[in-house]
Order: C-alpha cells, then sequence, then structure tokens
C-alpha cells in the first residue's frame, strides 16, 4: 500500500476497492496520528493543511479486513511526517484508536506467504505469539520475528530519519503555509 499528502484542506481519498472495514482502519491511523502528531514530528494541524490519498494497488481486487491497520498506519505517517519506511520489512496487525496492536486471524498463511516473497523480518501482534507455533520450525528458523502490543514499537523499528541534503538540512514536509506566497 502506499500513501500521499499533499497540500490541501484535509481532504482523504482512499483507492483500491477497499470494503468498508479497510477504510475504517484507514481513518483509525489517522485518528492515532492526530493524536500523536507531536511525537512523530508531525504538524499538530496536517489534517486542515494536507490532503491524503491512500491507495491499495491492483485496484480491481476487493480488500477488506483489519489486518493492515499497521501498514496503513506506518504509510499514513511516514507521508506526514516525509520519513522513509524500511522497505525489508513485512508487517500485519489491526490497530486500536489508542494505538493497541491488536490480534489478527491467518497469521500462518500470512508468514508463509512473507518467506514466499523473500521477506525475512515480519511483525505481528503480541497477541498472535501462540500461532507462531503453527508455522512450520523451518519457516520460522528463517524469519525474523518481531511482537509488538502498541504502534509506537512498530514505527520505532520502521521510520527511519528524514533524508538530509547535500547541506545536512532536513526537508520539512509540504504544508498550506510553506507553499504560500510570503511564507
Amino acid at each position: 500500500m502506499e500513501a500521499l499528502a499533499t497540500p490541501g484542506s484535509g481532504k482523504i481519498v482512499m483507492t483500491g476497492s477497499l470494503g468498508d472495514v479497510m477504510k475504517e482502519s484507514v481513518g483509525a491511523a489517522i485518528a492515532y496520528l492526530r493524536a500523536h502528531a507531536a511525537e512523530y514530528g508531525a504538524d499538530p494541524e496536517f489534517h486542515k493543511t494536507m490532503d491524503l490519498h491512500v491507495h491499495f494497488p491492483d485496484g480491481a481486487t476487493p480488500k477488506d479486513g483489519p489486518s493492515a491497520g499497521i501498514t496503513i498506519a506506518t504509510a499514513v505517517i511516514s507521508a506526514i511526517t516525509a520519513r522513509p519506511v524500511r522497505m525489508d520489512v513485512a508487517m500485519t496487525g489491526e490497530i486500536s484508536l489508542r494505538g493497541r496492536v491488536l490480534p489478527i486471524g491467518g497469521v500462518k498463511e500470512k508468514l508463509l506467504a512473507a518467506h514466499q516473497g523473500g521477506i525475512r523480518e515480519v511483525i505481528v501482534p503480541k497477541d498472535n505469539e501462540p500461532n507462531l507455533q503453527d508455522v512450520p520450525e523451518s519457516i520460522r528458523g528463517e524469519l525474523r520475528i518481531h511482537t509488538f502490543e502498541r504502534v509506537g514499537q512498530v514505527l520505532d523499528l520502521l521510520l527511519l530519519p528524514k533524508p538530509q541534503d547535500d547541506k545536512g538540512n532536513i526537508p520539512v514536509p509540504l504544508s498550506k503555509s510553506a507553499t504560500q506566497p510570503g511564507a
């Protein structure tokens, strides 16, 4: 999935043939970021000054379920703060408005798919630890599995520092005020 933040008025666009539960996960991720904006270096008014587009590729394939919650939260926070995300870690987990990482179904199948796709590091909800025993030992032995209870733990692992230009300057995410003349 991907997210893009642009100067605007707070409009949220979701594309990729999403079901209601997936749309609710986008709302939960945005609510979490609004409550924790300062912790991640986001403008507390981003929901008024930026538009957000959240897209799930392969748009013709219907998608639904809460399992992408931490993925959505990570992408949204990355887009709003201009902090890149590690691309070598797979993740699954529902999120709550208060930042808990909630258990999901299909852990075995998701870890097998990640392994088959060449991923060697994964994040699953702490409450799903018992389900890890269902994954063959040969696969578990080749995966670095992180189990987390809080969205903040996930973001600490995944968010990278803002990139610097050749002079060591860190770019500021676009905001409406930064694009107006005289700003």
